[in-house]
């Protein structure tokens, strides 16, 4: 199973979990698993299926969006990171 960090910013979703354990061989079918989990989630992390403009997703520390997107492979020991963008000046 992949482990999902799940920022600060969110565990009020989640029951203040920091972290959580999923299936799933890529990006895609870890965070329907989280979803699965935790509905509330998918609204903050998605839009129409896509991730949202100021969400990164992380695997191994790699930027989802400069490999293969949602289809990004997930090992069995990977980690996926969240992390919304923070705005503020």
């Amino acid at each position: 199973m992949a482990t999902v960090k799940i920022p600060a910013q969110l565990r009020g979703l989640t029951g203040n979990e920091a972290e959580a354990q999923v299936e799933g061989s890529s990006v895609g079918e870890a965070l329907e698993a989280l979803y699965a989990r935790f509905e509330s989630l998918r609204d903050r992390i998605t839009d129409d299926g896509e991730l949202r403009r100021f969400v990164n997703v992380y695997v191994g520390g790699e930027d989802i969006r400069f490999g293969a997107g949602l289809d990004t492979p997930v090992g069995e020991d990977d980690e996926i990171t969240i992390l919304p963008a923070v705005a503020g000046g």
